[in-house]
């Protein structure tokens, strides 16, 4: 089974050093704990007010990623707002396309690609990343039949919005939710796309959702993460997320 690989977000990190003045807690610092702790990769989602990272923290986390060779370097944004400068400035591993306004307190939802003006809108950005080197994911809800879709717009990937499975964990509609998202995963890979996950993942909810939605290249987790480092510390909280990563490969084998 494909063991899923981890994206460590770190928008929480620059928030909190937003709400003082200077560069503490520095992205660039805890980073390197992350990567140095054996994260697969880091994550960003610079929004156009910059309320968490900011443009100057772009590159500056493209160049602690390039000092580790075989680790990757994902971008998220609006393609409409200002993801597609940063594509063409830094040239990242990944870019994952995510439809949010600019008033949206977190992503809540992903591209609808029953709507044939969102696809032709969307595939010559698509398009354009991939001109720069990028692998290209959409932001998807759980909906199977959209998944071959993002593959005839040229989409390398699709990344499951999962913030529903967060929510039906724990609950007496886990199960069918969890089915919603296996069948996306398993229609995402019936059309030739990798399948990434994220949104409200967390130490507590990530196994079950990896033995029942298997096929999940990478997971990038960002807000659970940081919180559970306020627990645990960075370096620990990473070591606990490989491990259940390797736990859930080896019982998706069994």
């Amino acid at each position: 089974m494909l063991r899923t690989q981890l994206s460590v977000n770190l928008n929480k990190v620059a928030l909190l050093r937003n709400s003082r003045e200077g560069n503490w807690p520095d992205p660039v610092f805890f980073g390197t704990i992350a990567l140095d702790a054996g994260a697969a990769g880091l994550t960003v989602h610079p929004r156009p007010d910059e309320r968490h990272i900011r443009a100057s923290d772009v590159p500056a986390l493209s160049a602690l990623v390039s000092r580790y060779p075989g680790r990757e370097y994902n971008i998220e944004g609006n393609p409409f707002h200002n993801l597609m400068a940063h594509l063409r400035d830094v040239r990242p591993h990944q870019a994952t396309f995510v439809p949010d306004s600019t008033d949206q307190l977190t992503s809540d939802h992903g591209f609808d690609l029953s709507d044939p003006a969102v696809c032709e809108a969307v595939r010559p950005l698509i398009a354009e990343a991939k001109s720069y080197g990028c692998r290209v994911s959409l932001f998807m809800d759980p909906v199977p039949e959209l998944m071959v879709r993002a593959k005839e717009l040229g989409a390398d990937r699709i990344e499951l919005y999962t913030e529903g499975w967060a929510q039906a964990y724990g609950t007496p509609e886990q199960e069918a939710v969890l089915a919603r998202y296996a069948a996306s995963a398993r229609a995402a890979v019936e059309a030739g796309l990798g399948v990434n996950a994220g949104h409200d993942l967390s130490l507590d909810n990530l196994e079950a959702f990896l033995i029942g939605c298997p096929g999940v290249a990478e997971v990038s987790i960002g807000h659970a993460l940081i919180a559970e480092a306020l627990q645990y510390g960075m370096n620990d909280t990473i070591r606990r997320y490989n491990d259940l990563l390797d736990k859930a490969a080896l019982r998706g084998e069994a």
